[in-house]
């Protein structure tokens, strides 16, 4: 449930604003809703009461008041930080899926300072591990000893990092968010840090990467074929991805989930892979994390570039 990020510049308006999350806290979503629609009575232009106000209503099970709410949302919120568009999307509502980087980044800022200890300690998250393992099972098999350069893609506050660093000789990782950045700076692994979006990041690098990593990130990106096209060109013949994706049974490249993440059919994606010169070497199927006590099921997949 998103938090009240910012007053109302109401006094009354922000009391039944807080309110309404006590009720939502006790789980009483319909009176959370109630209220908070007569505090955006008094505050009709407040972004962010819209954005609590179609959360109340969906955690309450009304889906048409919940888009009602997301459509004002969406008229409201130019830049796109409380991702009205993939809330639409996720319902139904709205046929166009791609993620607002200020949305993404505005999640992860927010995340930042809780992030290692939900995701690992809470959610069993171990996809970094999982992928430094088959990147040096790659390592093994080929006689590599070390990579000159890797690119840790979404980087976060540096649990994949960590892992790399004794495998790579220059470790950068660029990320969207600046409060993960800075976490990421603390452990004094990475060459060079950047903020910055990963196709664009990747386009605009002279210099081609050995590695390129992508831990728990394809899951905010939605359609990879720009992403993938752009790895492409930026790993070193012989160079190295690998990546993890959530994945469904179905036949859609993509899929939008009400999480708001992204889930990936292996197929698509693989042959995706191949059409931009990254032949498959490894598809390991693993355990993402786990979500309200169940596995999310993915890949782990390492691929070579020719």
């Amino acid at each position: 449930m998103q938090q009240i990020q910012y007053s109302s510049g109401d006094l009354v308006a922000d009391r039944r604003a807080f309110h309404a999350a006590a009720l939502a806290a006790e789980r009483a979503f319909a009176d959370a809703a109630e209220v908070m629609a007569q505090a955006l009575e008094v505050v009709p232009q407040w972004v962010a009461g819209w954005s609590l106000l179609g959360s109340y209503r969906e955690a309450a099970g009304d889906i048409a008041g919940a888009v009602g709410a997301w459509l004002e949302l969406l008229r409201l919120d130019r830049s796109g930080v409380f991702g009205a568009r993939l809330k639409l999307a996720a319902h139904g509502a709205l046929a166009d899926t791609r993620p607002e980087p200020a949305y993404v980044e505005a999640l992860f800022d927010d995340y930042a300072p809780r992030f290692e200890q939900s995701l690992v300690d809470g959610l069993g998250y171990r996809i970094p591990d999982i992928i430094a393992a088959a990147v040096a099972r790659w390592m093994a098999a080929r006689g590599v000893i070390r990579f000159a350069r890797a690119v840790d893609l979404g980087c976060g506050t540096g649990l994949m990092g960590e892992r790399l660093r004794p495998l790579v000789g220059r470790l950068e990782g660029v990320d969207l968010s600046a409060n993960m950045l800075k976490r990421a700076e603390r452990k004094r692994v990475y060459d060079r840090l950047e903020k910055a979006d990963l196709a664009e990041f990747l386009e605009r690098e002279p210099a081609p990467a050995d590695l390129v990593v992508a831990a728990d990130v394809f899951n905010y990106v939605g359609a990879l074929d720009a992403s993938v096209q752009a790895i492409g060109r930026a790993t070193a013949p012989g160079g190295v991805l690998a990546f993890s994706l959530e994945t469904h049974e179905g036949d859609a490249p993509a899929r939008l989930m009400s999480s708001l993440r992204f889930q990936h059919a292996v197929a698509p994606t693989l042959a995706l892979c191949e059409r931009h010169g990254l032949a498959i070497v490894e598809v390991e199927r693993v355990t993402v994390r786990m979500d309200r006590r169940l596995p999310v099921e993915g890949v782990v997949v390492v691929a070579e570039k020719a």
